[in-house]
């Protein structure tokens, strides 16, 4: 395995001897051969997505875990395994990536795999930092659009979003928008600390078994940790918490749905009030995004309890659309005393985003979770958790590219 030193200068390098090449045109009936550059529990559900779609055929695994690669050999006959992604990129007959590894590793990964010629499925939230941000989008801007990237945030390809467009094809069902309330409340048992994975920790689970330096990346250098290894999502150093887990996802929604753009302000609060387990990010929060729309967004989370559940409320002078398990209009009828309330019936695979991925590559649509989407969500998620752990309101700066 490579020495910690030199495996930074790789990735701060790029892979230097895999150039970029034209992407080809696909047939119809062309299979697409795809690798994966993480093979954890997020991985083997994209396995699945890639599975249900036809004419694709998952080729390779990489995996910093060799009992992850081992399970990757398993459900797949012949796949190649692989420790390093830079060697899984350097095969040729490699078509497209799926990067499903911690936040910390995504900007690596993905300049990496665009570098190489793949096209890219990112999972969300797409970058870590607003440093990562501008190197994906440096290594998105020097492919020049010859590949497909799609972000990882699968509710806008989803039947939810068409009926949204269809509420919203009408702008005085709503009117002028003025907030959107979101809303990400669970629970666990009180034996099982919500996003902890520490009954995972086995003998397996050791220093032999994972490549440390890989998992590290540009992470602060430490010892071997099976606990941070295993519940990195409880940390800082590879997490944005329930932010970048939950709030991406409902933001990259709205985001798209309403053309959004990068908030002017975010302001956070909460703190760990529940599990008292060691975990660094926060377990219970509340988050306001002020949008340049003239919209504030509110999120709140916790896992201490499930009821109201899990949902949106967008919030218009003349209406509002709640999104939940289905999506529902209702018309304030003190301004559309005519209107008549309306539910979504759109149905949608699990598949469907995958599928767009895919169909996009052959160029048969265009990715419903673009690179710019996901420029946005990952700054906005980042003033979310930089506010939380400054304590203070912060803002973008759009001439600067920061957050102040």
């Amino acid at each position: 395995m490579d020495s910690r030193r030199n495996f930074l200068g790789k990735v701060a390098s790029g892979l230097g001897t895999l150039a970029a090449v034209p992407a080809r045109v696909w047939g119809a009936n062309d299979r697409i051969r795809v690798g994966f550059i993480g093979f954890g529990d997020r991985a083997t559900d994209l396995l699945n997505h890639v599975r249900a779609c036809p004419n694709t055929e998952a080729v390779a695994f990489c995996d910093v875990f060799s009992m992850q690669r081992d399970r990757a050999e398993g459900l797949t006959a012949g796949a190649a395994v692989y420790a390093d992604h830079r060697e899984m990129l350097e095969d040729a007959s490699i078509d497209a990536v799926v990067i499903a590894t911690p936040p910390h590793l995504h900007a690596a990964h993905f300049c990496d795999a665009l570098d190489a010629g793949k096209h890219v499925y990112q999972e969300k939230a797409m970058a870590f930092t607003v440093d990562h941000a501008k190197r994906m989008r440096t290594a998105f801007d020097r492919d020049a659009g010859r590949h497909v990237v799609q972000i990882g945030h699968q509710a806008c390809s989803s039947g939810h979003m068409r009926d949204v467009q269809m509420f919203l094809a009408e702008p005085e069902r709503l009117g002028k928008i003025n907030s959107i309330g979101m809303r990400m409340f669970r629970n666990t048992p009180h034996s099982k600390p919500h996003g902890s994975r520490t009954a995972r920790i086995t003998a397996d689970v050791n220093a032999s078994n994972i490549a440390w330096d890989a998992f590290l990346g540009e992470a602060p250098a430490r010892s071997f940790d099976s606990h941070r290894y295993m519940n990195w999502r409880l940390f800082w150093d590879y997490s944005g918490g329930s932010v970048y887990e939950n709030m991406s996802q409902q933001l990259a929604f709205w985001y798209r749905a309403l053309r959004l753009e990068i908030p002017r302000s975010a302001t956070s609060v909460g703190g760990i009030l529940v599990w008292q387990d060691g975990r660094e990010v926060p377990d219970t929060m509340n988050v306001s995004l002020q949008q340049p729309e003239e919209i504030l967004i509110h999120w709140a989370s916790c896992v201490g309890n499930n009821y109201p559940g899990i949902g949106e409320d967008v919030l218009g002078g003349n209406g509002t659309i709640s999104r939940d398990r289905l999506v529902r209009y209702a018309p304030q009828k003190i301004n559309r005393a005519d209107g008549n309330e309306m539910t979504g019936r759109t149905a949608h695979q699990p598949h469907a985003h995958m599928q767009n991925f895919f169909d996009s590559i052959r160029g048969d649509a265009t990715p419903s979770s673009p690179f710019e989407l996901g420029w946005r969500v990952s700054i906005a998620a980042r003033m979310a958790v930089e506010s939380y752990r400054l304590a203070r309101t912060v803002r973008w700066d759009p001439a600067k590219q920061e957050i102040v």
